[in-house]
Formats: structure tokens, sequence, C-alpha cells
């Protein structure tokens, strides 16, 4: 993932918790509709002029935008890494089998048992 695609994605989704048209953004920003689109999209590299524009237009601090962007840029890592499970220390071994047998008597036997051993 890209950096100028997670700080787009923060964009559009501040501004539409806002509740704020992406015309009424730009204007405020004094940018124009297709330049913040592409931001928002993640094609664009805006300028840090242009990020304070939009910050300002936000009402919000760029080390906040900053913290956002690390908050998704973290989870985006996390959710791409593998899950990878330690199991070279994991042996089955069997057991002795077991009697079965339920309260009222009407099925008794033996069962193979295997333990997991760490």
């Amino acid at each position: 993932m890209l950096l100028r695609e997670v700080i787009g994605n923060v964009f559009r989704r501040l501004r539409n918790e806002r509740g704020i048209t992406l015309r009424e953004l730009a204007e405020r920003a004094q940018v124009s509709v297709p330049y913040l689109s592409e931001i928002e999209r993640g094609r664009k590299e805006p300028s840090s002029e242009i990020l304070a524009a939009i910050c300002r237009a936000l009402e919000l601090e760029l080390t906040d935008l900053l913290n956002e962007v690390q908050f998704d840029l973290a989870t985006a890592v996390r959710a791409a890494l593998p899950i990878r499970l330690q199991t070279t220390s994991i042996q089955v071994a069997q057991s002795a089998p077991r009697s079965i047998g339920s309260s009222r008597g009407s099925y008794s036997g033996t069962a193979q048992v295997f333990d997991l051993v760490a």
C-alpha cells in the first residue's frame, strides 16, 4: 500500500464523517475538484502545501492527519502479515485406550485417545 493511497483514504473518510462534499472541500482548500478527487483516490501525491490546505479545510491539525495515517498503515500491515503457527514443537502421542460408558449403561466401549504434547 502506498502512502498517497493511505493519505487519500484518510482524507475521504474524514470528509465523509464531517458531511462535506468533495466540491465543498475543494473550495475550502482552494484546489480543483478533479485534483482533490485524484488525491482521495491515491493517484496524486500532494505537496506539503496542499496537505496543509486540505487539513485547514477539514479543521484538522497536520499531526492529527499523520496519526490517522500511521494508524491506518499499521492496521494494513498487520492485516497483510501471514499467520504462522509454530507446529514443530507439537507432537501427537497415542494414549492407552480408555473405557467409555454412559450413566445409563446403554453404551460402553473403548476409544482411541490422542494427546497433543507441546
